[in-house]
């Protein structure tokens, strides 16, 4: 049951080729958003390497803990949203102010976040490798997402917390090892997560520049500092 409606019966050789796949699509959506200026080239081959910089760690990651025998179309679907991400983050060196294509891009991230896990509990290929790819696109997500709001002056420069809080529990890991240890499953937690991406998708729309969302970013500043602090508690409590 878990090995149909897969590409391909070896999971590197799926993510070969949708990873593949994925580079033309981001090249021609780069190109496409700078459209075809030369000063916005550099921005394209910056960002076209930063994905397959990823995609080559996400690779070793999936030969190292992957165990099914089948990449299945819940990680294709997690590696379509890298390739969203890839595209902003061209839109982003390009200094491109917010518009309507970047809102959609995002706003489609967004809504494929979650197939993933549907996809994997569907087709019985859930995964930690699958779990933790999906956190990490997340991530990235945010943190483009939040600088590029910040540059664009569609909020106080404050928003780029939106997207470090994930990146801060990391560095706080190395400093402080009981952090790193697994956490029980929330929904409060994913809807915090659902909350912080959607106001800075929000803060991508047009319309909404010029600072008209302030007390939406900083209610979701207060929910990840609220998320994130009630994480480190439980985990302090449980190394004691």
């Amino acid at each position: 049951m878990a090995q149909r409606n897969v590409l391909f019966s070896s999971p590197l050789a799926s993510f070969f080729w949708a990873a593949t796949t994925g580079t033309v699509l981001l090249v021609f959506c780069g190109l496409y958003l700078i459209q075809y200026d030369p000063a916005g080239f550099t921005a394209v081959k910056i960002g076209t390497a930063a994905y397959i910089a990823a995609v080559i760690v996400i690779g070793l990651h999936l030969t190292r803990s992957y165990t099914h025998g089948a990449l299945g179309w819940c990680n294709i679907v997690t590696l379509g949203r890298l390739v969203i991400v890839g595209i902003l983050l061209i839109a982003l060196l390009a200094g491109l102010s917010p518009s309507w294509y970047t809102f959609g891009l995002a706003a489609v991230a967004l809504a494929l976040d979650g197939v993933d896990g549907w996809l994997a509990r569907k087709q019985g290929l859930a995964s930690d490798f699958g779990a933790r790819f999906d956190v990490e696109v997340d991530a990235a997500f945010a943190l483009i997402l939040a600088v590029f709001a910040a540059l664009n002056g569609v909020a106080g420069a404050y928003v780029i917390l939106l997207g470090v809080p994930y990146y801060l529990f990391g560095l706080g890991k190395m400093v402080a090892p009981w952090l790193d240890q697994p956490l029980p499953e929330k929904f409060s937690r994913k809807a915090v997560c659902v909350f912080q991406i959607a106001a800075l998708i929000a803060l991508q729309v047009p319309l909404l520049a010029g600072g008209r969302i302030e007390l939406v970013a900083g209610a979701v500043t207060v929910a990840l500092l609220w998320s994130f602090g009630r994480d480190t508690l439980w985990l302090w409590k449980k190394a004691q």
